[in-house]
């Protein structure tokens, strides 16, 4: 029995003892491996009622927040970031939502593409990567023709998404589609018009362009509402399914360590500042008072949150991670 004990105890040893160089060698050998430098394909599911929800991210784009933001200053905007643990330049999500209602196969807002830098434009190769392909869209919903929301209708000289119908706001359509307004613009503004026009006539031309006017009912589920002032025409999304309920933003929201804080900041890309910082307002108050979920373009990936209030600050409360099951 004793010889029994002692040879275990030496085998025991020297398997541990194997195992522990193997460790070390391994250990020595990884530590010497480059740095992969990049994440998982950019997309985030979740359930809403019957409705599956695809958060698809575009990329990132470096913005200089701190002189983008208005109706405040530099040094308070920096402040604010440094209570978040940011700075300027802020890394800055560009997000896209596809919403699956079991009989439509809806995007909501399409990717910047070639239009914003070299960042950003990944927003259909992660959509194959969440599991779809661009022939199977139905319907294009944008919030605002601004190129990051935009550009993702062309690949290239042909439609990114041939089988869909987009729609827009026509105050929307009439603003940003007008030759007129292209020629009338400072010059640091045609681009503006230039990628709209770029992204949108094509479908204008093949006859897949429906435009809306204010609250519209769309498909079974999911309605536009009017929120003016970041663009003519801005537009949000509400999407429901057996009571629960998510609102998808847009730019009504640029900078979340600045503008839930104090919702009056506003920001050069604006429209018209006053109806930007008050539809801004309205968002926030309903969305805290309703409890329900929205998503904005802008906040960190997936951008998928509640609101909650505090007299006249408002917080963010991103959703806690979860396995679609």
């Amino acid at each position: 029995m004793k010889i029994k004990h002692t040879v275990l105890r030496v085998a025991f040893l020297a398997a541990f003892t194997a195992s522990t160089m193997g460790v070390a060698t391994l250990g020595t050998a990884h530590a010497a491996a480059p740095m992969v430098k990049t994440s998982a394909p950019g997309f985030y599911r979740m359930m809403l009622g019957d409705f599956e929800v695809t958060a698809l991210s575009d990329g990132t784009v470096n913005l200089p927040v701190d002189k983008l933001l208005t109706n405040t200053t530099p040094a308070k905007t920096r402040k604010a970031l440094a209570r978040s643990f940011e700075s300027a330049p802020l890394e800055t999500s560009v997000n896209g939502y596809l919403i699956n209602t079991g009989s439509k196969l809806v995007l909501i807002d399409t990717g910047a593409a070639k239009l914003f830098g070299p960042t950003l434009g990944n927003l259909a190769a992660n959509l194959k990567a969440a599991g779809y392909q661009p022939e199977q869209v139905d319907e294009i919903y944008i919030t605002h023709m601004h190129p990051d929301h935009v550009g993702g209708l062309m690949d290239g000289e042909k439609m990114a998404f041939p089988n869909a119908t987009v729609r827009a706001d026509k105050h929307d359509a009439d603003f940003w589609l007008s030759q007129a307004n292209l020629d009338k613009a400072p010059a640091d503004s045609k681009g503006f018009f230039q990628g709209a026009m770029a992204s949108l006539n094509p479908y204008v031309k093949a006859g897949k362009f429906s435009p809306f006017d204010g609250a519209t009912d769309l498909v079974p589920g999911v309605k536009a509402m009017a929120t003016h002032g970041h663009t003519p025409g801005h537009s949000t999304y509400v999407v429901e399914s057996k009571g629960q309920k998510l609102v998808l933003w847009g730019d009504l929201v640029h900078v979340a360590a600045v503008q839930f804080d104090d919702p009056s900041v506003t920001i050069q890309f604006d429209a018209d500042t006053k109806q930007a910082a008050a539809a801004r307002k309205r968002a926030y108050a309903d969305a805290a008072k309703g409890g329900y979920l929205v998503a904005a373009s802008h906040i960190a990936f997936p951008g998928v949150g509640h609101v909650r209030a505090s007299g006249k600050v408002f917080t963010w409360v991103p959703v806690n991670y979860s396995v679609v099951r």
